[in-house]
Parts: structure tokens; C-alpha cells; sequence
């Protein structure tokens, strides 16, 4: 059974002991290796994409007759995007397996000592409120402290990180380490629109700032855009300037992508708080998860001259911007 662990307001926590925890590039279909202290997040942002990896955890946990009674009414009856804000499953053992992984001489191990690098916070944030409740994701670091030689690479939209420079410091030292802080706009009000419980634009450039600080390597994503939304080259451009001051070692972006997941959320949220876009998001996702090349050029393009701008190395996410010509227009947004 899965039992529940605490409880905070609408939120419930349940242990999920791990098997593994460190997820190779075979599993993710990524270039890298991750590890996710939890699974779903509290955070609740409107266009999170990593929803997917929640309603597989409820379905094995059904299959295999292992919820108990409120666990169970809450697959049966809440939305799958709600559960995977207020049932967040804790993998209380995650250091401890993760130790066993990296035993000196393992296949992993060695592998990560070829420069295979790992990724903590790919599909929830490592810290979201459940942390300073179970400090998996210290006990995670404190684990890869005690190696040499790996690249670690955090993601996280929340400053209570900067508990644990202390570790990040001893890691640093030994690893290559990178932490990458979220932030999509410098406006309080807009975040607070697509973001209901994460952390202010501004504690989040305050973390940034005592991190460099630290002397840890840390920058800024800027993803996802969202069109018409954040896009604002104004926004943007301050957004760039902010994070340069504060020290930020990069910024990367990337528009929004909206798989079949994020879609059941992001879409609805769309028609009820930002309904004059909502036919122009439909028509402009409507074959694809993606918006178009032309958008996702001229993203690129701004970026590169904001950051060539304001003294920062910057990058963008675009495959194919280099067959776009300059003057295709966007479909959404103000980029263009």
C-alpha cells in the first residue's frame, strides 16, 4: 500500500518507495540521465508539461490494488491534472537506492563518469513545498557529494535551494554543477495568474543572486513562452536585463510545447483567463505541439540580440530556424 504521509490544506502526500531513481537516457529519450525526488508537484502551473508521469504512478498503483481509500476516490473522481497537484507521491527511500546505483565500478557509475550528466527536477521540481518536509532532494545531493567527476544539472522555480548551498558548494567541488532557476516573468501579477503557488519572480532572482554569490554556476530558463502571453518584447527584454545583473551565468528559451497531457489543462485554462487568445491557441496548436517555425525563429532572434544586448550568453530552443525566412510572420504573440 501507498499510505499517506501528511497532509497540508487541499495537498496530500503519499510514500512511493523507489526501485530506482536514477533514470537512463533509454527510459527518458533524452540526451541525459534524471532524478525526480517526487512525483507531481504543488506548484501548479498552468503549463506544466510533465503531468503525464503522475497518471502513470495512479495506474500502476490502481493495478496493482495498492491505494488506499482516499488515494483511490482521488484517481476515480479528480481530474487527472488536479491529482497531479494535491497528490504528491514522495520517494522516501531515494537516496539510499541512489547510493546502491553509484556504488563505485557499477555500469551507471561509470557511465556518468564519462560525462553523462544528470538531471534533477525533469517532471516535478525538487524544491517544491514537500521538501522542507522530507529533504529528499538533500539527501539526493548529499548521496552525489561523495563522488567525483559526474555533471549535475538542477532545475528548480523555488529559493528554498539556497538551504542547501552548503551541499551544492561540497558537490561543486568535486562535480561539475549547474542549477538552472525558472522564471517566465519579471510581472508578480502575471505569475501569479499562470503559476498559483510558486515562488515570486522576485525571491526567485534573490535565490539566484545568493547562489552566484556561493560562487555556484546558475542561470535562468525562460521557459516555456507562452504566446501572447509572456511575450512581450518589453517584458522579455527586462526580464534578460534583470537576471544579467543579478549574475546569471545564461538565459535559455524556448516557446511553449503542449503535448496531450499539458493540453488538458493548459487549453481550458486559456478559455476561462485568457479567453481572446483561446481560438488563436487552438488554430495555432491544432496539428502540432508546437507553434509554428516562424514563431519559434523569431523567438530565437530576439534572444540572441537581448542577451547580446545585456553581456550574457543566451540560447534558444529552434530546429529548423535556419529555413525560416525573415519575414514569415507568427501565428500568436508580439515577437514578430
Amino acid at each position: 500500500m501507498l499510505p499517506l504521509l501528511d497532509q497540508q490544506k487541499d495537498i496530500s502526500y503519499w510514500s512511493s518507495p523507489a526501485r530506482s531513481v536514477l533514470n537512463g537516457p533509454e527510459t527518458t529519450g533524452m540526451g541525459f540521465w534524471s532524478i525526480n525526488p517526487y512525483v507531481g508537484c504543488a506548484f501548479g502551473c498552468a503549463y506544466c508539461y510533465a503531468r503525464y508521469a503522475h497518471r502513470y504512478v495512479m495506474e500502476r498503483a490502481a493495478a496493482s490494488a495498492r491505494m488506499e481509500d482516499e488515494l483511490g476516490s482521488a484517481y476515480q473522481q479528480m481530474p487527472a491534472w488536479l491529482a497531479f497537484e494535491r497528490n504528491i507521491f514522495v520517494k522516501k527511500n531515494a537516496p539510499e537506492v541512489l547510493r546502491r546505483t553509484l556504488r563505485q565500478g557499477s555500469d551507471k557509475h561509470l557511465k556518468l563518469l564519462h560525462g553523462e550528466a544528470i538531471l534533477i527536477g525533469s517532471a516535478t521540481d525538487p524544491y517544491q513545498p514537500a521538501e522542507r518536509r522530507f529533504r529528499i532532494t538533500r539527501g539526493i545531493l548529499e548521496t552525489l557529494a561523495e563522488h567525483e567527476g559526474l555533471t549535475v544539472v538542477i532545475i528548480t522555480k523555488s529559493p528554498l535551494i539556497t538551504r542547501d548551498i552548503d551541499v551544492l558548494t561540497k558537490l561543486a567541488r568535486r562535480s561539475d554543477l549547474s542549477v538552472h532557476i525558472s522564471l517566465i516573468t519579471l510581472r508578480r501579477d502575471l505569475a501569479r495568474r499562470l503559476e498559483p503557488r510558486a515562488p515570486t519572480p522576485e525571491a526567485r532572482v534573490r535565490a539566484l543572486e545568493r547562489l552566484r554569490r556561493a560562487g555556484i554556476d546558475t542561470g535562468i530558463n525562460c521557459m516555456p513562452v507562452l504566446p501572447g502571453i509572456t511575450d512581450d518584447p518589453a517584458d522579455l527584454d527586462a526580464l534578460v536585463k534583470r537576471v544579467a545583473e543579478a549574475g546569471a551565468t545564461y538565459v535559455a528559451a524556448c516557446a511553449l510545447r503542449l503535448r496531450a497531457a499539458a493540453r488538458m489543462r493548459y487549453m481550458p485554462f486559456i478559455e476561462q483567463e485568457f479567453p481572446h487568445l483561446a481560438k488563436r491557441y487552438r488554430r495555432a496548436y491544432a496539428r502540432n505541439h508546437e507553434v509554428s517555425a516562424s514563431y519559434r525563429a523569431g523567438l530565437s532572434r530576439f534572444f540572441a540580440r537581448a542577451c547580446e544586448k545585456h553581456g550574457i550568453r543566451g540560447s534558444a530552443r529552434v530546429e529548423d530556424s535556419d529555413e525560416i525566412a525573415e519575414s514569415e510572420v507568427a501565428q500568436l504573440g508580439l515577437l514578430i
